[in-house]
């Protein structure tokens, strides 16, 4: 944990060795009063994971490639999965380093889906919260990069095999099958193939809103907090209880979203007391890990109030 809540400088270079160390001397005071300002431990985060998706992403040609590669990993919204990521890691004492190519991984499968699922060429007027992105593409290249950011992700996940002083090959691998997992037909797609297959009407059943979030949202979710937990080197059970409060904090932000979209529409859906319980059940995953930073645990609550995506 000697690292875990003191990296907030927004502006910090991810790769700095000395930042990173996991060696750096520290007492629990500092990590306490770190703590205090939770919103500014969730924005570090996501400062940390966009300038390692910057490095990462190749600068050269071809433009018409490397261009709207660029924009639409950016213009993708953010979901707070990727964020999950490292601050699951770093909660069962891992490095933060360890979770930065998992965590862009996860923002590049999302990414991928949001293009797809927001393609101009979609019919308007779709279920759901409106689209949040700006198509400066044809459909046809953003479908075709939106097909390239999956191997891209998994590719960020492979290289990271190089650094063995760090991640372990067995957990990297976990980390590609759990991935995989949730964005597939098990996961991300069977929610989207719910969702694009409903109608206006029938999408703000409450039945038909629970499968898609849970699948779309909770699953992406789950899969982010579960991945860091196994890059930090939790325990078994560790892992699963981050997986489910990943599950329910991706629930209870998909449906958040769901019921702004109805009240914009004029759809009565009362959806406040299912996101409450929802919300407890999520703490009470949390409340089971015993011995942890109990700061960074409260820092984690604090991700309801992540903007949505």
């Amino acid at each position: 944990m000697a690292t875990c809540l003191s990296h907030f400088n927004h502006k910090a270079n991810f790769l700095s060795k000395s930042k990173w160390s996991s060696k750096t001397n520290y007492k629990p005071r500092r990590i306490i009063a770190a703590a205090q300002n939770k919103s500014a431990y969730w924005a570090s985060i996501e400062a940390d994971i966009d300038t390692y998706l910057k490095k990462a992403i190749p600068v050269n040609s071809p433009a018409s490639v490397v261009g709207p590669m660029h924009h639409l990993i950016f213009a993708a919204p953010r979901t707070g999965a990727a964020a999950l990521c490292v601050a699951a890691c770093e909660l069962v004492g891992g490095d933060r380093r360890q979770a930065m190519a998992a965590a862009a991984a996860v923002h590049l499968m999302h990414a991928a889906a949001y293009t797809h699922e927001h393609l101009p060429l979609m019919k308007t007027g779709r279920p759901g919260p409106e689209p949040e992105i700006e198509h400066k593409y044809s459909p046809g290249i953003e479908l075709l990069i939106g097909d390239g950011l999956i191997p891209l992700g998994l590719g960020l996940l492979a290289g990271s095999f190089l650094d063995r002083t760090r991640n372990d090959p067995d957990r990297i691998v976990r980390v590609m099958v759990e991935i995989t997992r949730a964005v597939g037909s098990q996961g991300a797609v069977a929610g989207l193939y719910r969702k694009l297959g409903a109608t206006d009407g029938n999408y703000y059943d409450y039945e038909v809103m629970e499968y898609v979030c849970r699948k779309r949202d909770g699953e992406l979710h789950g899969c982010g907090a579960a991945c860091g937990a196994v890059l930090g080197g939790g325990a078994e059970e560790e892992v699963e209880k981050l997986r489910k409060f990943g599950v329910y904090a991706g629930m209870v932000r998909g449906l958040t979203a769901a019921a702004a979209a109805a009240a914009e529409k004029n759809h009565g859906v009362d959806l406040e007391g299912k996101i409450e319980e929802i919300k407890e059940l999520a703490m009470m995953e949390l409340k089971g890990l015993r011995g942890r930073e109990i700061e960074l645990i409260s820092s984690l609550a604090m991700f309801f109030k992540l903007s949505r995506g």
